[in-house]
């Protein structure tokens, strides 16, 4: 019920047409079943064109989905999400924001039927937050309340906003910050994949410009909701990427662990910093 998979970069070689190198980007993810949970509805992605020209015009893609629905509907749910929204970003000839749109709506709706062909899927669904790294652009595309950071100059930015109950009084203001973060129905959530026919999206550019190290983190609720920001800050803080994210895993099932963790986390480094930790993992876009 456990597993970690690192991927890291080649040896491309830097060119004026291609001017920033595969190697300018090092991910890992950890997921967990948690301690009260018997089996993992996350799911996580980090693909990596094999072909530079993909990686130059659409770029990376960093992809977690948590899954809900009885039996193992929800562990359906979140793997279809990945896996849909991972090869149909790809086949679009289009903008990140138009080619994460599409995704998206292609994702909800293979959930949507599966759900409504299957009685055992019926009612299934899953939160899905994704980023494309096109060089040093972000792109996210949004739905549910699992979340993207991120953390440049010391600071944590959250870029995502939940799509909750609790979140929507927070935005009225109804309740506080405090009083969101121990509201019993916190993770009562408004918009979820596969639940309906259409969903709305939320799609975006983010005027922030990702730089050599800065990072980004995708994470669950089941990571999340143990920590403060200062807290998640601090453990971004971590030098190595793989220790940074299994620290905040192992954080959260000492603090009780009652849901799903799945944290990925990606960084930009200086080229001349680069070592690979791990061995690479390419995979191949048409």
């Amino acid at each position: 019920m456990f597993w970690k998979k690192w991927l890291s970069g080649g040896e491309p070689k830097p060119t004026e047409e291609h001017p920033i190198r595969e190697e300018d980007l090092r991910a890992v993810v950890v997921t967990d079943v948690g301690r009260v949970r018997t089996n993992n509805e996350d799911a996580a992605r980090f693909v990596r064109p094999s072909k530079i020209v993909g990686r130059t015009q659409k770029g990376f893609l960093a992809i977690v989905a948590d899954g809900m629905g009885g039996h193992a509907a929800g562990e359906i749910a979140s793997q279809m999400a990945v896996e849909t929204i991972a090869k149909a970003y790809y086949q679009q000839e289009d903008t990140p924001e138009s080619s994460l749109f599409v995704a998206f709506t292609k994702a909800n709706r293979a959930i949507w039927q599966a759900a409504n062909k299957n009685v055992m899927q019926k009612g299934m669904g899953t939160t899905c937050t994704a980023v494309a790294i096109c060089q040093n652009r972000l792109y996210m595309a949004h739905v549910g309340d699992s979340r993207l950071y991120l953390f440049k100059d010391g600071q944590l930015i959250q870029l995502s906003t939940d799509h909750t109950y609790v979140q929507e009084l927070l935005q009225q203001g109804v309740i506080s910050a405090e009083e969101a973060e121990k509201h019993p129905d916190r993770n009562m959530l408004t918009r979820a994949m596969g639940t309906h026919n259409k969903v709305e999206v939320d799609v975006e550019a983010i005027p922030t410009l990702f730089e050599n190290n800065d990072r980004l983190m995708l994470c669950s609720d089941g990571l999340y909701d143990y920590f403060s920001p200062a807290e998640i800050a601090t453990f971004l803080t971590i030098p190595a990427l793989n220790e940074a994210a299994q620290q905040m895993v192992d954080a959260a099932k000492q603090r009780g662990g009652h849901d799903n963790i799945t944290v990925l986390l990606v960084e930009r480094v200086n080229p001349e910093e680069f070592q690979p930790a791990k061995p690479t993992e390419n995979i191949d876009i048409p």
